[in-house]
């Protein structure tokens, strides 16, 4: 199965001003692509720390994304780390120019020195497209760097599922136990030696004063997971809550 990180980036996250509702968008499409999403970070605009999780995420998982920190001001530093993962230079490049000057009134002659740093882009990088405000994203190795804007950022994952072929979806299916999760933990963990490729999670309810736990079954084989969903139904005597 193919894995995946996103990289949240920006001091206004982790100030609490502004809430990340970008990794929730994005990993639902990695969902239907079959795509594991492995690990969420939220990070600082610090050009070190940015380099440093870029670098160790992208030489362990399939897929890097980033959110955040490719706008026109002196905190927007996301491009200057990647290039610099990458040991690439820089550049303000004629194509991302083009895309950002159909934005503007008065096309290039618009474009002063802070929105042209919207055109930064690594050299050798592919471009992703941005019908909201022209001003695009990229690609790199297996980096793609968005917008934090949400609106924006939408617009860039739209634009970039094209680049990630679908094998099977992440399916999963959802048992509801009547049971406190401290009766069922022990033969959940049985059934997560067994099948270790499946992800069996637990997630305890309380819906008017009625306790339980869902069972929630996530892997890319729809008939395995009718058979554990099957076993467990069995094994807990609960009846059909899919």
């Amino acid at each position: 199965m193919r894995t995946a990180s996103i990289i949240i980036i920006g001091n206004e996250i982790l100030s609490g001003r502004t809430k990340d509702t970008n990794s929730n968008y994005l990993a639902k499409m990695l969902v239907k692509k079959g795509i594991a999403l492995r690990e969420v970070r939220v990070i600082p605009d610090d050009h070190n720390i940015i380099k440093s999780v870029i670098n160790t995420e992208s030489s362990l998982k399939n897929y890097v994304f980033t959110s955040g920190g490719i706008g026109p001001t002196h905190d927007d530093i996301t491009a200057e780390a990647v290039a610099s993962c990458f040991d690439v230079p820089l550049l303000v490049r004629d194509d991302a120019v083009e895309l950002l000057a159909m934005n503007y009134k008065n096309g290039k002659k618009d474009l002063n020195a802070a929105r042209l740093r919207m055109a930064r882009i690594p050299q050798g990088a592919k471009l992703i497209k941005n019908k909201v405000s022209g001003a695009p994203g990229f690609i790199i190795k297996n980096v793609f760097v968005m917008a934090g804007v949400p609106q924006i950022f939408e617009a860039m994952v739209q634009e970039i599922s094209l680049d990630l072929d679908q094998i099977e979806p992440i399916l999963s299916k959802t048992i509801k136990i009547f049971k406190k999760e401290s009766e069922i933990s022990e033969r959940l963990w049985q059934y997560a030696d067994r099948y270790k490729d499946v992800s069996i999670g637990s997630y305890p309810f309380n819906n008017s004063g009625v306790y339980g736990v869902e069972v929630v079954l996530s892997h890319t084989d729809i008939t395995l997971l009718n058979k554990i969903f099957n076993e467990i139904l069995i094994d807990f005597n609960e009846p059909n809550t899919n």
